[in-house]
């Protein structure tokens, strides 16, 4: 059973055909983060706030709520201008923790704020900014912060001397013992890095998913599980896992520990399920996938007892909750997929707790009790989208040209009228590890609802190499970049073309990171199909790629598996700029100039590929400050305008082809 507890907030004023726009994407609050009081009484949960274009320039707010589950009330706890992160509740349920960069102490620290009111106050007041933390008891912290800066860089710094010395300036990430009476702390890890932990119940023992250096491929490719005495910091390998490593949880009784991870080194997806005995004995190659051979990836995880696990996963295009007894190969599903769409969730004693969106709302609070199988959404913060008209959303699932079948989200035009054929736009996500679930799918990044509202199909495929189909799907992918994944993409293209829903001669590209990729290949090696494309923090020269990212390693393993000096032709031949001058696809390049992930010089490359040799218009933007994506609201909404901008003037108007848009375009947040 699904209820749906909702109180009402002040609308902004709609007709009765009014449709999403580009600003309203600005007016979007969702919930972020959430965090259930150890009696159930309460919720503690961050909303995500636009920050207004009237304030300075700058990354959205993170207020701090807390529902009453007693009475159906919430209370903003903390709101403004402020950041809020990292919910939790004092061991006796009579505050609600969270980290917080606040005036008066040094970055970010340990903040609560007492359930009955008042001011919030400081746990900590460490040194540095704090990265984690967990309660060993109720006067005692966990957590995790950088060691101090190099004397030597500091005086350098302090001389006008503003160099780096690539990949050697790193600062550990330690695990330290704090005393919140004293503001005492004691170190208990050294010359390595501590980018998770999970304390056992008792407090006496953490799990550490620990690397040899705080870079940002270490923490994809080379954290170990190691557990720490939390008294003597005496620190053991517990299980040398291959690849990538996700969180991890202790068994109550303080015996095991699960964990989530990548099946083998070559997998590019956290999405398996562990668990092992504490101490071990077992081998990684011993342990038994509790998920193994299941289409699915594991999100999150739970403990229900000392043998029983929850976990969430994505299964397609939906999120599914289930039960599973370590020693069974068998589950039992909680909830089914197409109920909301979540991340990460809070258990205890049978309740669960999640910010959960559906296709019709962004992300909202939700519990769900598992003994009585109730769903509750519990918040609305959104009141004024009853008044907007959205277009349909489904999921669709289509054969690849193999007989696979593939499933992705598709969006209808709001005024579709069977018979008619429309305009498409293909949204491509990221990773390619990553899948599109069928819920709220509108963001700055994405158009999703703000492009079906000007009656473009919008297709977003979940392509072979996602996740969400377990590991042989992934899998698909490796060493064959825009192979077989991409294949999967033009097949549900052809697909919507086959049954008379899209004009083959108004097809559209889109997408970030790989997504970029993919929009560069297909405006380049295929720019027979498409009428325009917009290339984000997207890949163009693989092998200049693969030698100036920040993740080679990862790069390495989880796709390539060979390097380029072995085989430059085939990296090359998986290059866009490869097939630049035979180009016709208007293409837009928007590329962060800080980005570390994809260099910039990715986006440099293809724009001046395409403007010496291709045969298309093209326009570079620069966003300065922004790194792989947009913080910045003034970025974000200059991304979003400027690319449906785009799109509108290929794929829909009569306006001459080989010109483009208006070089700054019309934000309709002016006076």
């Amino acid at each position: 059973m699904i209820v749906f507890l909702c109180f009402l907030l002040p609308s902004m004023v709609f007709g009765q055909d009014s449709k999403l726009t580009v600003q309203n994407i600005f007016d979007l609050e969702s919930v972020a983060e959430v965090a259930l009081s150890p009696d159930k009484s309460h919720i503690a949960y961050v909303v995500n706030v636009p920050r207004p274009f009237t304030d300075e320039a700058g990354a959205d707010y993170r207020e701090l709520h807390v529902y009453n589950l007693q009475t159906g009330e919430s209370i903003p706890f903390i709101t403004g201008n402020k950041s809020i992160f990292s919910l939790g509740w004092t061991p006796d349920g009579k505050a609600v923790t969270f980290r917080a960069n606040f005036e008066g102490l040094p970055g970010i620290q340990v903040y609560a704020i007492n359930l009955k009111g008042g001011e919030s106050y400081p746990l900590t007041q460490h040194s540095s900014s704090i990265n984690a933390y967990a309660f060993i008891d109720d006067h005692t912290l966990a957590i995790t912060s950088l060691s101090s800066e190099d004397p030597m860089r500091r005086q350098l710094r302090s001389r006008g001397f503003d160099i780096d010395v690539y990949e050697e300036e790193y600062r550990h990430r330690n695990l330290y013992r704090y005393d919140m009476n004293t503001h005492q702390t004691r170190q208990l890890t050294h010359d390595v890095t501590v980018f998770d932990f999970a304390l056992s119940t008792d407090g006496k023992m953490a799990a550490a998913a620990i690397a040899p250096r705080n870079l940002v491929d270490d923490s994809y490719m080379f954290k170990r599980i190691h557990t720490i005495d939390m008294e003597t910091g005496e620190m053991t390998m517990l299980m040398d896992n291959p690849g990538k490593l996700a969180n991890m949880a202790w068994s109550p009784d303080g015996k095991k520990l699960a964990f989530r991870a990548a099946s083998s080194l070559e997998d590019a997806v956290a999405g398996s399920l562990f668990v092992t005995e504490v101490p071990s004995t077992n081998t990684f190659s011993e342990l038994r996938n509790i998920v193994q051979d299941m289409e699915l990836s594991v999100i999150d995880f739970a403990w229900k007892d000392n043998n029983t696990l929850f976990y969430a996963a994505e299964e397609g295009v939906d999120i599914v909750l289930s039960e599973q007894h370590i020693d069974s190969p068998g589950r039992s599903i909680l909830l089914e997929g197409g109920n909301a769409v979540f991340n990460r969730f809070h258990h205890i004693d049978g309740t669960v707790v999640f910010a959960g969106s559906t296709w019709q709302h962004p992300s909202e609070l939700f519990s769900f009790e598992i003994r009585r199988k109730t769903l509750t959404r519990h918040t609305t913060h959104n009141e004024w989208l009853s008044d907007v008209k959205l277009s349909q959303q489904r999921k669709l699932v289509y054969d690849a040209r193999d007989g696979k079948d593939i499933e992705g989200v598709l969006i209808y035009p709001l005024n579709y009228e069977a018979g008619q054929q429309y305009p498409l736009i293909v949204y491509i996500h990221g990773g390619p590890e990553a899948a599109v679930k069928n819920g709220w799918v509108t963001s700055y990044g994405s158009w999703g609802q703000v492009a079906g509202a000007r009656d473009y199909f919008v297709f977003m495929p979940n392509y072979r190499a996602s996740s969400g189909r377990g590991v042989d799907f992934t899998m698909a992918g490796y060493g064959d970049l825009v192979g077989v994944e991409y294949n999967d993409v033009l097949d549900g293209i052809d697909h919507l073309i086959d049954i008379g829903y899209v004009d083959a001669d108004r097809v559209g590209m889109g997408g970030g990171s790989y997504g970029g990729y993919f929009s560069a290949w297909s405006a380049t090696r295929h720019t027979e199909r498409f009428a325009a494309s917009v290339v984000f923090v997207g890949i163009s020269n693989q092998i200049s790629k693969r030698n100036t990212t920040d993740i080679p390693w990862e790069d390495y393993y989880v796709h390539w598996g060979y390097w380029t000096h072995e085989n430059w032709e085939d990296v090359y031949s998986r290059s866009p700029v490869k097939y630049a001058h035979q180009s016709k696809t208007p293409t837009l390049v928007l590329h962060g100039a800080e980005d570390p992930r994809v260099h910039p010089s990715q986006g440099l490359e293809l724009y001046r590929a395409l403007k010496l040799h291709g045969n298309a218009p093209v326009r570079m933007i620069w966003y300065n400050g922004e790194g792989h994506g947009n913080r910045m609201n003034v970025h974000r909404l200059d991304y979003i305008v400027r690319t449906m901008d785009w799109f509108d003037y290929y794929l829909k108007s009569d306006q001459p082809k080989d010109k483009m848009p208006e070089k700054y375009p019309d934000y309709g947040i002016f006076d």
